[in-house]
């Protein structure tokens, strides 16, 4: 039979021969990836993978005072350099504007043995569902840290409940921020006796010291003018007499209420007339002549920087108590 111009003409015989030789090619073939391919054992995930009990922190309202308790105890221990570690993974979203949450969060998760992964937080504003998003993630990371205008994304990353998460900021709370004050405070004595006073409109900074005041049943008062306090506050606007009984002064940028606040600058005159011993905490960043003067800053009540310091060891804290970590 006559070959065609791209080949021998099909026979069924060669064909069949041509199958047998392909068949045993193809088994000795698989024979050899079998004995050159290692077994493969499918890693071992924690009941957290699977929809068992995951703890977030999104708004202090959701702890304990136990939980408060478990996170300065781990503070404690991290400061003294025995804090719990993990081989693992922290994926963190924050924008680019931030600073000592970021900083504090990505080395504190790098000493812990958490491999910090960073992306913006505007990767999560993609139309994904964020319980797709968390399902993913708990493939290959651990924990993730949150830093994000809407408190809605942190809760549709924790609703699925399969990786902790944690509020790192929001346009409605700061949780870490006040729990790192409350932690440096509590280095100087019972936290429970102090009288705070909250110089400052209503925002997140406000409303995270308002859950703090219920969780811990602190003794916070808000001072600001009329209508722009907290719903819920204990407020006044008179502050010359609120300061003479405050043992912690608290103060937070003012935003777009710059003019009615101005009013309500924090002073080394006010100061002067608060208890001895009162600590003067501005929330970061102030800005000296706006809800602080210079000399305010100088007074030997600032403790701004020092307490600071708190966060890195908080942090990690917050971290590790999420992860059940002991």
């Amino acid at each position: 039979m006559p070959s065609s111009a791209f080949g021998s003409t099909y026979s069924p015989r060669a064909s069949s021969r041509a199958s047998a030789a392909s068949s045993a090619r193809a088994a000795s073939s698989s024979s050899d990836l079998a004995r050159a391919t290692p077994s493969v054992t499918a890693p071992e995930r924690s009941p957290r993978h699977y929809g068992g009990h995951v703890r977030s922190l999104i708004r202090l309202d959701d702890w304990s005072v136990d939980d408060v308790g478990a996170v300065f105890e781990l503070a404690g221990a991290f400061v003294a350099g025995r804090g719990p570690t993990k081989d693992g993974a922290a994926v963190l979203f924050f924008p680019a504007t931030s600073l000592r949450t970021r900083v504090t969060f990505e080395r504190g998760a790098h000493q812990m043995g958490l491999q910090p992964i960073l992306f913006p937080e505007t990767t999560l504003d993609k139309p994904e569902a964020h319980a797709d998003v968390a399902a993913y993630l708990a493939s290959w990371a651990d924990v993730l840290v949150v830093r994000h205008p809407d408190i809605a994304v942190c809760n549709g990353l924790a609703a699925p409940g399969v990786l902790p998460v944690v509020n790192a900021m929001t346009d409605e709370n700061h949780p870490c921020e006040v729990l790192s004050d409350l932690f440096a405070l509590s280095a100087e004595g019972h936290v429970g006796s102090l009288r705070f006073l909250f110089v400052g409109a209503d925002g997140n900074i406000a409303r995270a010291w308002q859950e703090a005041a219920r969780l811990l049943d602190l003794d916070l008062v808000q001072c600001c003018p009329a209508g722009l306090a907290s719903p819920g506050a204990e407020w006044t606007d008179d502050l010359p007499t609120a300061i003479r009984s405050a043992d912690v002064v608290l103060t937070d940028g003012p935003g777009r209420n710059g003019a009615a606040l101005a009013p309500f600058q924090m002073t080394a005159a006010l100061l002067e007339t608060a208890p001895e011993g009162v600590r003067f905490a501005p929330c970061p960043p102030f800005v000296r002549g706006r809800e602080v003067s210079a000399d305010a800053v100088a007074h030997p009540a600032f403790v701004g920087h020092d307490f600071k310091s708190a966060l890195l060891p908080v942090q990690q804290a917050i971290m590790a108590h999420c992860l059940d970590l002991a």
